[in-house]
């Protein structure tokens, strides 16, 4: 009787450790690593983007989770180095698995992990990086980018200005990577739309100019009647300054002027009234869908979801959708899974082309008006589209070679 009674409690021993196990493997969450610039000189646009991932997740848990798991975040200061990012994320690799990877500004960052998503199998989207290169030649399989890339976004500015009637541009951009591959691809798609079109002059600068005054006598001089520019944070705050004080006549149409901090920054509303930006995401899209998302977004946070924000969070969800289509926590499957598929968010329809993961996805283009329902300085007006047909590099001209595993 009493080895009856051991036996059997050394049964229930084991069935409540197994019960146990299962359990605690069921409440095991999917796991997020958000890589970003939570330190130095852009931990602000860091914090911006990782908000957008937040509001994501936060809607994705109250919806039930993935696959009946809640997701964490685990977010990565890469101190906007791509050393230290990729340092980073193998010691945390070492330690745990490592599933699922978004990061945010820098495509140097993006390349420098990518190699590491396909050494070590995990899936990267970015939800930022532009650079042509990580969806051409220097894509992979465990690579996705949910925005434009540098040539579509050029694509999206030269439609606009062609459209518009413009006939003399003048282009002014910052002698790095990003400032030359952003001119090119806006001349090359100029000269396909409209070979009319007249380049009236072309400046590269170095990044952290100090003086804008020869290149705005430049401007001046040079009869344009509007100016081309992918120029950013500081040196693009310059410009318009030294635009405005020099009474420059040409408007500018720039990539980075749906930056409410930017606009903020330079104080004065003359100086951005009337200049022109296009953007993958702006929160004045006049669309029901994403009217909803901004209210319901400003009534949680009470703010406005702009540009980077609306960016992660759109890039977030598609990835959920994907892990749900998969209907596991694999990396191979949820690959599989996203390749074709079609999220339909608050800036319209995306498309994950699966010759090379670059997603497919209109511009929204708009002009910097003095009145508008989400600040109290100047901001984009009402949002009108470039659709996704008018700026897509075919896949045979994108330089990716394959995405074999």
């Amino acid at each position: 009787m009493k080895k009856r009674v051991a036996s059997f409690g050394a049964l229930l021993w084991i069935l409540l450790g197994i019960c146990g196990t299962t359990h605690s493997q069921e409440q095991k969450p999917v796991k997020l690593v958000v890589c970003g610039a939570f330190s130095g000189a852009f931990q602000d646009v860091g914090e911006r983007y990782l908000d957008g991932v937040k509001y994501a997740v936060e809607e994705i848990n109250a919806q039930g989770g993935l696959l009946g798991h809640k997701v964490e975040i685990i977010p990565i200061d890469n101190q906007f180095n791509p050393d230290t990012a990729v340092q980073k994320i193998k010691e945390l690799s070492d330690k745990e698995e490592v599933k699922y990877v978004g990061v945010g500004l820098g495509s140097h960052i993006s390349l420098a992990l990518s190699s590491l998503a396909k050494e070590k199998k995990f899936v990267l989207f970015t939800y930022s990086a532009a650079a042509d290169s990580l969806t051409g030649e220097k894509c992979n399989r465990y690579f996705f980018r949910t925005v434009a890339s540098t040539s579509m976004h050029s694509g999206a500015l030269a439609f606009w200005v062609v459209s518009n009637g413009y006939k003399k541009v003048f282009a002014i951009a910052q002698d790095y990577t990003f400032g030359r591959s952003a001119m090119a691809a806006f001349k090359k798609k100029i000269q396909e739309l409209d070979p009319s079109v007249k380049m009236v002059g072309e400046i590269f600068h170095p990044m952290g100019e100090k003086n804008f005054g020869p290149h705005i006598s430049k401007i001046i001089s040079s009869g344009a009647d509007i100016v081309f520019t992918p120029n950013w944070k500081n040196d693009l705050t310059l410009l318009l300054k030294e635009a405005r004080s020099s009474n420059v006549q040409p408007k500018f149409a720039g990539f980075y002027l749906n930056e409410y901090a930017l606009i903020r920054n330079i104080g004065d509303d003359q100086a951005v009234i009337g200049n022109f930006t296009a953007e993958n995401y702006m929160v004045s899209i006049p669309t029901e869908k994403n009217k909803a998302f901004v209210k319901k977004f400003y009534e949680n946070r009470g703010y406005y979801p702009t540009f980077l924000r609306g960016n992660s969070y759109m890039a977030v969800s598609f990835w959920a959708q994907a892990v749900k289509k998969a209907g596991k926590n694999d990396v191979e499957a949820v690959i599989d899974a996203w390749e074709g598929m079609i999220y339909d968010g608050p800036a319209g329809k995306r498309y994950m082309r699966p010759c090379d993961h670059q997603a497919q996805l209109p511009i929204w283009t708009a002009k910097i008006v003095k009145d508008n329902p989400f600040f109290d300085h100047a901001f984009v007006g009402e949002a009108t589209t470039i659709p996704a047909k008018f700026i897509a590099v075919p896949c045979q001209k994108s330089g990716c070679p394959g995405l074999a595993k």
